[in-house]
């Protein structure tokens, strides 16, 4: 038996992606646990959309720059190690999280987090990377989002019940519970990766240097941006939008759980087709969608039509999120995923940097349908960036 990902492909359970997928889908539960109740967490203290926003960018600098201090770590170190050493530091903080009142230990536990995820991302990636031969990149990569998406339709939904029903302490309870089964699950599992380089790169500044130098990396990296700016808007403002509409906890649930919906379809069919037929395509045609209805949404005052405009939208992220990594990967030579897969990962934090940011200094001067003219220009540039990247196609070789 293998696990079925489409009628055309069977990955067993028993091979390193098999196994990497379980153990992502498990972790990722336990991060889809989190997010769904983290920007109401956050308010809980502060309460205002405009200081989450301040605060959630504060934390984004913090990881920005663990991507870049820790590329020694990375290059000399066995990643199943750190893998599983974070996923343990997380269920303590998490436990911490439930019982915790007061806002300074927050924030003390908030930038704790948040240099974890730095680690656990890019050793969980090279993993993924390093278990792959290089005409399946794309093709892996769509299998493991595929299983990480999985969690994210469930999660948002079990999220969502705990916190409307126990409260929000119980959810990180029950992300510390899901961790726990993730590190036992990887430890018997007994995935090491001890590639790496010999000489380790720790010149901080160089490393940021060389790694803008090349022109293909800076076009991977600002569509992988991208895509996190976009779940920037669907992960802080949108729950905050739900929450201050008077639907509950339970709505935020719905909403995420549908959004993830067309990932779980769609996202290994795309990678599929990016790894037989080009990435260029699919990064022009994703942007797009997503631009045109998230420009939709600021002509729109219902919000049922706005959240399910807000689903549809991520047919086009469907396209976008695991073929803007393999890309990345399907550019580099040979030892470079070492030294520059955790730059690149600072995406993520650029990304969420400038939605949350530029959205919170937005909403001080104007009302709140007006992100979606913000979140929709930035999405419009991407769409016009993505003419300018080549289109690589891993089944005739780099």
């Amino acid at each position: 038996m293998g696990i079925l990902v489409s009628k055309h492909t069977r990955v067993s359970p028993f091979s390193k992606i098999g196994k990497l997928s379980v153990i992502g889908l498990i972790v990722s539960l336990s991060s889809a646990y989190i997010s769904t109740i983290w920007a109401v967490y956050m308010d809980s203290f502060v309460n205002s959309i405009i200081f989450v926003g301040i605060l959630s960018s504060i934390l984004t600098v913090i990881s920005f720059l663990s991507y870049f201090f820790f590329i020694p770590l990375i290059e000399k170190s066995d990643k199943g190690k750190i893998f599983s050493c974070t996923l343990f530091l997380f269920i303590i903080s998490y436990i911490l999280f439930a019982i915790n009142h007061n806002f300074y230990l927050f924030l003390v536990l908030a930038v704790v987090i948040t240099i974890l995820f730095t680690l656990r991302i890019t050793s969980f990636g090279i993993m993924v990377r390093d278990n792959s031969k290089d005409k399946e990149v794309s093709n892996n990569e769509g299998i493991i989002y595929t299983f990480i998406n999985l969690a994210w339709v469930v999660g948002p939904l079990v999220a969502g019940f705990v916190a409307s029903e126990l409260g929000i302490n119980w959810v990180f309870l029950l992300s510390a519970l899901f961790l726990s089964f993730g590190l036992i699950i990887f430890k018997v599992s007994n995935i090491n990766d001890i590639n790496g380089k010999k000489r380790v790169d720790k010149n901080i500044l160089k490393n940021f240097i060389e790694f803008f130098k090349n022109k293909e990396r800076v076009y991977a990296y600002i569509l992988g941006g991208g895509v996190n700016l976009w779940w920037g808007l669907i992960y802080l403002f949108i729950p905050l939008m739900i929450i201050r509409s008077h639907l509950g906890e339970l709505w935020v649930g719905y909403f995420l759980f549908g959004v993830a919906v067309p990932l779980i379809l769609f996202q290994y069919v795309f990678a599929k087709l990016a790894g037989k037929h080009g990435f260029k395509k699919l990064f022009i045609t994703g942007y797009l969608l997503i631009s045109i209805l998230a420009f939709a949404c600021f002509f729109i005052s219902n919000i049922y039509i706005i959240l399910s405009l807000l689903v549809l939208a991520s047919i086009g992220m469907a396209m976008l999120e695991s073929t803007t990594e393999a890309y990345f990967f399907d550019i580099l030579k040979k030892k470079e995923k070492y030294r520059f897969y955790g730059p690149y990962n600072t995406a993520i934090d650029s990304g969420n940097l400038i939605g949350k940011l530029s959205g919170s200094l937005l909403l001080i001067f104007l009302p709140f349908n007006f992100l979606f003219l913000l979140f929709g220009g930035f999405m419009f540039a991407l769409f016009l960036i993505s003419f300018k990247t080549k289109n690589i196609i891993e089944s005739r070789g780099k």
